[in-house]
């Protein structure tokens, strides 16, 4: 393990923000953000076509950073992290790519927050490396058995174009307000770029319930978990069903499950102050025995 972090004084990129620090994390140049002081949490975005750690945390690293000091890396096969020649893109890559990556930034321990996809990692992580893994936030997360939606077979079936980019747009946000036009184009070019949608077509091909099935891990391993689990998850959630939270919550024993109302897949963004404040709070709370 590295003895010495990279220079968290290095600035991003100024011409694109979704852009920051680069690191090796098991053999993968990865990017990633890391802001604010304290202890460090690991936040893992979610797998919406052109996503990036930057996209998907934006609204919450302020507020967080002045508390946690924040680590949001891009997972390979996403935003600006490397795309090797003949990588699978499974659990066991994406978890060694994490582990990898607080290896290389000299911690022994940390947080994990996990949206989404980024909520079975999360999982995965803390089952497989338990020692690593001091408390877990799981939002909106994937991780166990579902039936898949509508939604995600949409979201996972994304071909590149600004119509669907709109379509699926609106599976996402309880509130219409926030899916709009110049959005959904925001995040149509961002889809586009070199590479991205070469790899994030490669993840998750037609019939899609197997990546569903493949992203989970075993009841019994989760019962097993003795971390402090903050679930949170939107009611109106049409990605992922609030049934995959109030499974978890059932499973993991020391849990605590959070519920917006009037909110679908983006709790961090629909509830951006709300969300940055229960994460947070939760995150800086005492140690309990």
């Amino acid at each position: 393990m590295s003895d010495t972090a990279p220079d968290k004084a290095a600035s991003a990129n100024p011409d694109n923000p979704e852009i920051a620090r680069s690191v090796q994390a098991a053999g993968i140049t990865t990017n990633y953000h890391d802001v604010g002081d304290g202890f460090p949490a690991l936040f893992i975005h979610g797998s919406g076509p052109g996503v990036s750690a930057w996209a998907n945390w934006r609204l919450v690293m302020p507020a967080l950073s002045g508390r946690l000091r924040v680590i949001a890396p891009d997972m390979a096969g996403f935003g600006f992290s490397e795309r090797p020649a003949g990588i699978r893109y499974d659990l066991d890559t994406w978890v060694a790519q994490a582990i990898g990556l607080l290896d290389a930034l000299g911690l022994e321990q940390a947080d994990v927050v996990g949206n989404s996809f980024g909520g079975a990692l999360a999982l995965a992580m803390a089952i497989r490396h338990p020692q690593r893994v001091r408390r877990l936030v799981l939002m909106g997360s994937v991780g166990v058995p579902f039936d898949i939606t509508e939604g995600l077979d949409a979201v996972w079936g994304y071909t590149p174009s600004f119509e669907n980019m709109r379509r699926i747009m609106d599976y996402f946000a309880w509130d219409r307000s926030l899916v709009n036009d110049e959005l959904a184009e925001l995040r149509y070019r961002a889809s586009i770029r070199p590479g991205f949608q070469e790899s994030f077509g490669a993840m998750f091909p037609a019939p899609r319930q197997r990546w569903v099935d493949a992203l989970a891990s075993r009841e019994e391993h989760i019962r097993a978990l003795p971390h402090e689990t903050l679930i949170v998850h939107g009611r109106d959630d049409r990605v992922i069903p609030l049934l995959t939270s109030l499974t978890l919550a059932e499973w993991i024993d020391r849990s605590q499950l959070h519920v917006y109302g009037r909110c679908g897949h983006w709790t961090q963004i629909e509830h951006a102050a709300r969300f940055a404040k229960l994460v947070g709070d939760f995150l800086t709370e005492p140690t309990r025995g």
